[in-house]
């Protein structure tokens, strides 16, 4: 009996796995299965990471040619250029400064939007930059830049506000009759006449070089000016048509309204008045024997704004165009890190006290610190890469002072350099200095995984 048990017990046991089956992985795959559906991808990546990272490596310890082996003369070639060593300071400055403005940018607009009831209009608005690309941007932003306040956008609201403030001249760029008159160039852009004037001589001050959009529509006071004390005429010494007698106010010739006039004795200011309408205008009886001064107020350039795209300020200029672009981006991210937020937190914080910016600051912050930490590795990775927006924006004269390495990358190699030793390198520090930025952010993923 006891056999007949062994037997059944026999019979019900599961036959010995053979050694030649074909193996399975975990979810029942073959492997040969696997691999086979991974191969397509296996060969892409190799194809286009793999094989160009190994061959920049290779290629980048060859000269300008590849004909002959330098070895890491290309790298030493990187750090003593000057062109190359701007790049390289640029591209810091990219890396510290545009991460973190657009991340602090993101997290504001986020927290603000879900205040205002129009929030979701407000994040389309900023968002919508995200929908153009970098050379459409780079070209909207190189008129936003434009340095003439008809054309570019900035100086026209930095010449508003400042000729809000300032009195702009009368009529930039005029000068004097230089066939008539008594007026001499007396430093600082100003006129001054070269004798003395007296009480009950009028004084004749003729200017020319008026610009055409400043053309005055008033004639001019042909007779003598009335008033007691030191009286004269200011106008415009040109007839339409030609004629009439230099240093002379000709029937048809018009007056200079607003011209600032100074009687000045010993060095010293005693007087000073503003043509009128006629272009006459009145001193008192102080300004006997004294000298007509007209300051260089009244002829200086119009006032155009800041040179956006010049070496100083373009490559925070540039920034600013990559701000509007990807502020967006940190803004939809943050917010959706900020929809997951445990509101009794929040709440817990205002019970006990804690005022609104406190709350931001030692609880909302916190919570949001993943969100923000892979908005701002993932910016970082992206400024290290900028070409477009550099290449596109910064203008010739200037584009020096606004290199960055992926921009010096295509100079060297393909912009007129022919250099594609030293542009290999270049691509390799670019890689070698994502890499720490991409070591750690998988090993943060690794770690929110474990938990």
């Amino acid at each position: 009996m006891s056999s007949s048990v062994v037997k059944a017990e026999g019979a019900g046991a599961p036959p010995p796995v053979s050694s030649a089956a074909p193996r399975k992985s975990v979810t029942g795959t073959r492997l040969w299965a696997a691999v086979l559906f991974l191969l397509p991808a296996l060969l892409l990546l190799g194809a286009l990471v793999v094989y160009p990272i190994g061959y920049s490596v290779w290629r980048s310890l060859y000269d300008a040619d590849g004909s002959g082996f330098v070895g890491l003369q290309n790298y030493g070639e990187i750090f003593t250029d000057s062109r190359t060593l701007t790049a390289v300071r640029n591209t810091a400055i990219w890396v510290a400064v545009a991460p973190a403005i657009v991340t602090v940018l993101g997290l504001i607009f986020a927290v603000l939007t879900e205040r205002v009831r129009w929030g979701t209009a407000f994040k389309l608005i900023v968002f919508m930059p995200m929908a153009i690309s970098m050379l459409a941007a780079g070209i909207i932003f190189r008129l936003v830049y434009e340095q003439d306040p008809n054309q570019g956008v900035a100086n026209a609201v930095v010449t508003s506000v400042h000729d809000a403030f300032v009195d702009s001249s009368v009529y930039p760029k005029a000068r004097p009759n230089a066939q008539a008159g008594d007026l001499k160039a007396s430093g600082g852009g100003s006129f001054t006449t070269a004798g003395t004037v007296h009480a009950g001589t009028p004084v004749l001050l003729p200017l020319v070089g008026i610009a055409p959009n400043r053309l005055p529509g008033t004639p001019a006071n042909a007779e003598e000016p009335s008033g007691s004390g030191v009286t004269g005429t200011v106008w415009l010494d040109f007839k339409l048509g030609g004629g009439g007698t230099k240093g002379k106010v000709d029937p048809g010739e018009k007056a200079l309204k607003g011209v600032k006039v100074e009687a000045v004795k010993d060095g010293k200011v005693v007087a000073s008045a503003r043509s009128g309408a006629d272009g006459t205008f009145s001193l008192p009886d102080r300004a006997d024997g004294a000298r007509l001064r007209l300051p260089g107020s009244n002829f200086a350039a119009p006032y155009n704004g800041i040179d956006w795209l010049g070496p100083t300020l373009v490559t925070p200029a540039i920034i600013g165009s990559y701000v509007w672009m990807w502020a967006g981006f940190a803004m939809v991210l943050i917010a959706a890190g900020l929809a997951g937020v445990d509101r009794n937190l929040l709440e817990a914080a205002r019970v006990d006290g804690a005022n609104e910016w406190q709350v931001f600051r030692k609880v909302t912050v916190p919570l949001l610190a993943p969100v923000l930490i892979v908005v701002l590795v993932t910016l970082m990775i992206n400024v290290m890469k900028i070409f477009d927006l550099v290449y596109i924006i910064a203008p010739q004269p200037t584009q020096d002072d606004a290199n960055v390495l992926a921009l010096q990358l295509f100079l060297s190699s393909f912009g007129g350099g022919g250099n594609y030793g030293v542009g290999s390198a270049i691509g390799v520090i670019l890689l070698l200095l994502v890499l720490p930025v991409m070591f750690v952010n998988i090993r943060r993923l690794r770690k929110e995984r474990e938990r």
